[in-house]
Formats: C-alpha cells, structure tokens, sequence
C-alpha cells in the first residue's frame, strides 16, 4: 500500500503542472483585464501602462506564469488585484463555507443513497424500487440553481422555516445542502442499487445460504459490502464536484464561500484569486480521486494483490 500510494502521488506532480498551465493560459485568454476595474473614468493611456507595469501584466504570459508557479511552490498565493490583499486570505475567509457546505452534502447524498440504493435493490421489479427509482431520476435531471431557487420559494418565503440566504447560523446550511446532497442521492441510489444487484448474483451467496445465513445478514453484511466498493469510487470523484458544482448553489443562496469568490473575481478579471480558485477545486479533484483508489484498495484485496 505504501509504495501504491507513493506511485499514485508521484503521478500527481505532472497532473498538477499540466492543470495549472492550462488554469492560467485560459484565464489570460479571457477578453479584458483587472486594470479596467481600478482606473477612474477618465484615466488615459499612461496610468494604464503605469498600473499594468505595477501589477506585471506587461511581462510576457511565460514569465508572469512562472512567477506565479514559484510563488504557489512557496506557499504564495499572490495579492489579489481588485481587493488588493493576499489571496491567501480571501481564501482561508471563503474555504470553510464550501468545505461545510460540501461535507454536509456529501454525508447526506451518502446516507441516504445507500440507503434508498439498499432499498431498491432489496425490492427489485417491485413498486418500492420503481417509486425510488422514479424519484431518483427525477431527482439528478433537475438543475441545482433551480432546485435551489424552488426550495427557497417554499421553505423560505411561503413557509418561513429557514433563512433565504446568508451563513449565519446552522439553519442556514440546511437549503443549500438539500440543493447540493439531493444531485448526489440520486447517483448514489443508482450505482448502490445496480452494484447490489450484481453483487447479489455472485457464486459465494450460494454456499451462505447453504450454510443457514439469515438473508438479510447476508445481504447487509456481504451483498452491500461488495457493492460498496463502486460507490466508493463515486464518492471520491464526487468531492471535487460538490466543492465546484456548489458554486451556483452558494450564489444563489449568497453563501460566502469559494463559489461566490470565485463568480465576484471572475466579474473583476482579477487573475491571482481566479486562478487560486481554480487551482484548489483541481486539486480537490485529484486528491478525491487518490483517497478513492486508496479506499478501493483497503476494500478490495483483488486490488491490493495487483498492487
């Protein structure tokens, strides 16, 4: 395990490099620059050529990247343009509003899609597994700004229940978890279901039944903990996208977290935040990924044999 987990960071590096090329080639490409949004109306050409040169954007786009390369490498995140303090601190003030957020839903598309997933499969061809799986499918083709919009409509304005937007308190976290877990229950649900189902029809459970288990000790305890192992790698790729796919989410509900940082600084061109933004919802990607394969090991002694 130790040497597939040193191969699988090692294998990060040229990732990592190949992402943030690609992360600061396509914000510089982007029509406009920061420097709009600190002239006066007015200014003329000389004070732009003034702030473009205080700010570096002169230089050309391979040395501004390596400078931007070297000061990641040292833990500098830059100044941001536009809010003209360190990224570092916009980021440690978004980061834990979108690392809550993204837990929360993540638990809870977790629970409750093994669970409906279990169920399902349990009750297969039958109306329980035909009504979850209706609404599971209903449930990953609606849009999460929408879903988001719909929740505050009736919970919010007509019921009253919870605040429309903010962070305030933890009554705030419960809208926009439901927004972001319900996307994610409905993939869970599905991938549990169809890996129990498969599971279920393995050569083992045979020999279990002859041997006088209880059937839901062995659909609990050995049918779930194989099909476990799929929705493991779901999961894992899941905690990228949750931190990225709540950007929407998060500015619908104004949170003040990576997304709306993010959304605010892209309206800015202010290339540093953008790029740190960006760079952190990569890397939560990738290291998802590895946590997942690793998980996927400990699981599986089929992979750690081919390890």
């Amino acid at each position: 395990m130790l040497g597939y987990f040193i191969r699988r960071v090692l294998v990060l590096i040229p990732v990592s490099l190949a992402v943030s090329m690609v992360i600061f080639s396509i914000i510089h490409l982007i029509p406009g620059d920061p420097i709009d949004n600190l002239l006066k109306i007015g200014a003329g050409p000389e004070q732009r050529e003034i702030m473009t040169a205080r700010y570096g954007l002169d230089k050309p786009l391979a040395v501004q990247y390596w400078i931007w390369l070297s000061g990641v490498l040292q833990g500098d995140l830059g100044t941001a343009i536009v809010a003209r303090r360190p990224v570092a601190d916009l980021i440690a003030q978004a980061l834990p509003h979108s690392l809550a957020l993204g837990l929360c839903a993540l638990a809870f598309s977790t629970f409750f899609g093994i669970v409906l997933g279990t169920i399902a499969a349990l009750n297969r061809d039958r109306w329980p597994d035909q009504l979850i799986m209706t609404v599971v499918l209903l449930g990953s083709t609606v849009p999460g700004f929408w879903l988001g919009l719909l929740l505050i409509l009736v919970f919010s304005v007509w019921l009253g229940m919870f605040p429309v937007s903010g962070a305030r308190d933890w009554s705030a976290m419960v809208l926009p978890v439901l927004t972001v877990g319900l996307g994610g229950t409905a993939l869970v649900a599905r991938v549990t279901r169809v890996a129990m189902v498969e599971a279920g029809q393995r050569d083992f459970l045979m020999l279990l039944h002859a041997k006088g288990m209880r059937p839901a000790r062995i659909q609990l305890r050995h049918v779930l903990r194989h099909a476990l192992i799929p929705v493991v790698t779901i999961l894992s790729l899941r905690i990228g996208w949750i931190l990225g796919g709540a950007v929407t989410v998060e500015v619908v509900f104004a949170r003040p977290g990576l997304g709306t940082l993010l959304i605010k600084s892209l309206n800015q061109h202010d290339y540093p935040v953008v790029q740190a933004c960006l760079l952190i919802l990569a890397m939560a990607v990738m290291l998802g990924t590895l946590a997942g394969d690793l998980i996927q090991a400990a699981m599986d002694p089929r992979v750690r044999a081919a390890l």
